[in-house]
């Protein structure tokens, strides 16, 4: 008796060996492995030390909410869509590529955006497109914007700043505004769109500048009626200056 238990454990014990030799070796790689094809809801890219620097992901496993990512939280508020989201060497998210497009009960909406960030902070480039039915009428706008960010900013205190002004706005919309002005003079939070050429939702294609405000300074573009124009604004955004033709306020 003694000799057989002694058997069937060691027999026991070399199975599992075995199992375990068999399966390390299934996906054990010396070289590249070639995929006809594959079906996955989400790749992560990750460096040798396990740093994520790309996200290929569906919409469901779009990373959102308590999800972290190189041990940092990602964005609570952003909707989940399919696309990529990138990351920098310090596993700080630095840019993105999301689409998403679908009937509604009246019409469609659909757009795609490929961003890149300011380091540690918001998109200083984006190259965007919206298309959607409104009122039975279909819009598409196409752009590639560049913005100015502020230069303290950083995304985990924008992310806290953003709590705070919301919980903020619900007591006191007042000391909401205050705040939020406070933050902006110590350029934390902010920002403003600079350089815009594409087509806007007015159906204007030109090229737009604004100022450091984000208000309209000079328009060069062709309206829809095919007519080629060059306004120029000020601090109000009105019009001060119009060729071909010339209006001053």
């Amino acid at each position: 008796m003694n000799k057989e238990l002694i058997f069937l454990r060691a027999f026991a014990f070399a199975t599992v060996i075995g199992m375990v030799f068999l399966t390390t070796s299934a996906f054990k790689t010396n070289g590249n492995q070639k995929f006809t094809e594959i079906d996955v809801e989400r790749i992560n890219i990750v460096e040798k030390d396990g740093t994520v620097k790309m996200i290929i992901t569906n919409v469901d496993r779009f990373p959102n909410g308590n999800d972290k990512i190189n041990a940092r939280p990602t964005n609570e508020s952003r909707k989940k869509r399919s696309g990529m989201l990138f990351f920098n060497e310090d596993g700080i998210e630095c840019g993105g590529f999301i689409y998403d497009g679908q009937k509604k009960e009246n019409g469609h909406s659909s757009g795609l955006s490929l961003t890149y960030d300011q380091y540690d902070g918001d998109q200083v480039m984006q190259l965007l497109t919206q298309d959607y039915t409104k009122g039975g009428k279909r819009f598409v706008s196409s752009s590639l914007a560049f913005n100015d960010r502020p230069s303290e900013e950083s995304q985990m205190k924008t992310s806290e700043i953003m709590k705070e002004l919301e919980d903020l706005r619900k007591k006191d919309p007042k000391a909401m505004q205050q705040k939020y002005d406070d933050y902006v003079k110590k350029n934390l939070i902010g920002g403003a769109p600079r350089i815009m050429l594409g087509k806007s939702k007015a159906e204007n294609n030109g090229l737009f500048l604004f100022d450091d405000k984000g208000m309209p300074k000079a328009m060069f573009y062709i309206d829809k009626e095919n007519n080629a124009k060059l306004d120029f604004y000020n601090d109000k955004g009105e019009v001060t200056a119009s060729f071909p033709d010339h209006k001053t306020k």
